[in-house]
């Protein structure tokens, strides 16, 4: 059997080699000058290669179509990635959050890892080449088309291009394309895991200040949506870091309903309200007679105190000692609610995933095959699939991918 895959990347190497390991011929067709390109920057360049927690953290983490996943993470989960890449002479290490890397901690060594298997598989990488669109029977695909008109037939062909996230990387929607072609929908693409953008130039103003150990909370519509504890950075458009690519995933652009997205920062998530109230109580006793924004050095960075003066409503030159019990409360408000106003999104070249894409329902679940064509396959973050940070969205490109590579008719 013939099988072509189109895009080395995550999924499409790993469908490849699953291909090959069960005896096809395989051909890799990738637009770029190099496979991988994208798994180079993924865990800023170490690589998350997946996530060591159980099944059911897994599908936790998994934004949307869960259920649809159940398949692909149950034939190929995430000890048998890991147990692959040691297979393959790659050491793994765990840290924080179950999140998995090489011991290295470089991405390259995943990639190399990938490239001799192919190699040992004998399966046919042809880089720097571009499809330019699929070949139909009524019924079923029955090849592709490159740039420039040469046309070449397969018993099957895998779709995995990735989304329309990282261009550079060569996820630039073609897939979509390829999808449409063959009577698919695609649920609009949108960037995940991306930069938030603010309105307010105080927030811009603050470039470059990161703080540690805060409580994140997005709400939509003053309904809470995310809250995790962890880290952020104020940057020349709005904000970013972990937290914040965390909480994107989760930010909502329903159509036709126009959402008040709102950042909560709780600045002293270790002490409730009274245990904070006494926290700022003992400091106002230890500086009585300095001006109220020169009394908060040991509660926030120095930089945010004009932005917490301003929140408190409390005027900046007040005693300490005639600052009122109503405005210590409203001073204690402020660092539990510290509020952040959100306009939108970066733009989604600058996305570390893309959600939406392959209307997951016209995809059979245990094969990854198209109900539309037969012998048409999509793996990866060509469908509608995505998830959190934390590996959880390698680990769906190497099932999706494992299966569309085992699956035949």
């Amino acid at each position: 059997m013939d099988v072509f895959v189109i895009g080395g990347g995550a999924a499409g190497m790993m469908a490849a080699i699953e291909a090959a390991v069960s005896g096809c011929k395989v051909t890799v067709f990738e637009k770029n000058e190099k496979l991988g390109k994208k798994i180079y920057i993924t865990g800023k360049g170490r690589c998350n290669v997946t996530n060591a927690s159980d099944m059911e953290t897994i599908f936790a983490n998994i934004n949307r179509n869960s259920k649809f996943l159940y398949s692909a993470l149950y034939s190929y989960d995430n000890n048998a990635v890991m147990d692959f890449f040691e297979g393959e002479g790659v050491r793994l290490k765990v840290e924080r959050g179950n999140r998995v890397f090489p011991e290295s901690d470089h991405s390259s060594d995943i990639i190399r890892a990938l490239e001799r298997k192919l190699k040992s598989l004998g399966v046919e990488i042809r880089l720097n080449t571009c499809v330019e669109r699929l070949i139909f029977t009524d019924d079923a695909c029955i090849g592709l088309e490159l740039k420039g008109g040469k046309k070449l037939l397969a018993d099957k062909v895998i779709v995995a291009t990735g989304g329309a996230s990282y261009p550079a990387t060569g996820s630039t929607g073609d897939g979509y394309e390829f999808a449409k072609s063959a009577g698919h929908s695609i649920v609009t693409p949108e960037p995940s895991l991306i930069p938030l953008v603010s309105p307010a130039q105080w927030v811009r103003d603050l470039q470059g200040l990161s703080l540690k150990n805060v409580e994140l909370t997005l709400l939509s519509d003053n309904r809470p949506v995310y809250s995790e504890l962890g880290e952020m950075l104020f940057t020349h458009f709005g904000i970013s870091g972990p937290l914040v690519l965390s909480a994107s995933a989760l930010y909502s652009t329903e159509k036709g309903k126009k959402k008040t997205v709102t950042l909560e920062l709780d600045l002293k998530p270790g002490l409730d309200e009274d245990m904070l109230d006494k926290r700022v109580l003992r400091d106002f006793d230890e500086q009585k007679n300095r001006q109220f924004s020169n009394s908060l050095e040991g509660l926030v960075p120095k930089r945010l105190i004009p932005v917490l003066v301003e929140k408190s409503g409390i005027p900046a030159e007040t005693k300490v000692n005639s600052v009122s019990k109503e405005q210590r409360k409203a001073l204690v408000n402020a660092l539990k609610h510290f509020e952040i106003p959100i306009s939108g999104m970066r733009p989604i070249e600058e996305a570390i995933i893309t959600k939406g894409g392959v209307k997951v329902g016209e995809i059979n679940p245990s094969t990854m095959e198209s109900k539309k064509k037969k012998n048409l396959y999509f793996a990866g973050e060509v469908l509608d699939i995505d998830a959190m940070t934390g590996g959880f969205n390698l680990q769906l490109a190497w099932s999706t991918g494992y299966l569309a590579g085992r699956s035949e008719d």
